[in-house]
């Protein structure tokens, strides 16, 4: 066996000292001196005697637990709702970083927005009228999309896009119509 060797605080300067460090030579012991590794207080295990109590719930944690349970069904709404609108929100992002969309955009919107603050009947008045413009050219669109889808995607020639005609020849080529302006007017 190994005798124990005390630890001593030593200055800084006695570290670069040499010592030298003997073993003591093994010498066998009695029997009834030897202790097992399991007997050794080390190693046992002491007897769990903790139990578990609750603490007694305060005013304070009652109410916010009261709060949590009547909120929960609204806050997985909410989860739902920004899962979905999260990656719709991340593209508008992108978009937005492009030069001509923040030359054009930006600026209107806020030069809108501060008017709005200023001037907020005749803000009323134009986002009504803006309103009801874009509620037009969105129903003339979905006409047009119509006639298109109805057609096949086939171009009709109307008479908006034809040459306009003298009159001389616009008599002379239509057969409905009588060739003498004297007949037209009967």
């Amino acid at each position: 066996m190994f005798k124990a060797v005390k630890f001593v605080a030593v200055p800084a300067s006695l570290s670069f000292a040499t010592l030298r460090v003997h073993a003591a030579s093994e010498t066998k012991a009695p029997p009834e001196t030897l202790l097992k590794v399991e007997e050794l207080s080390l190693y046992s295990s002491p007897v769990p005697v903790a139990r578990y109590v609750e603490d007694k719930k305060t005013e304070l944690e009652e109410g916010i637990s009261w709060l949590r349970t009547s909120t929960a069904p609204y806050t997985k709404w909410y989860q739902n709702v920004y899962e979905k609108v999260k990656p719709k929100v991340e593209t508008a992002v992108e978009h937005s970083k492009g030069s001509r969309i923040k030359k054009i955009i930006y600026p209107l919107g806020f030069m809108g927005i501060g008017a709005s603050l200023y001037y907020p009947q005749q803000a009323a008045m134009i986002a009504k009228d803006a309103g009801t413009l874009v509620y037009d050219w969105s129903l003339q669109g979905i006409v047009t999309v119509e006639s298109l889808w109805k057609d096949g995607g086939k171009k009709k020639s109307s008479k908006k896009h034809e040459m306009p005609v003298s009159s001389d020849q616009a008599v002379s080529n239509d057969p409905k119509q009588p060739n003498t302006p004297s007949e037209s007017s009967k």
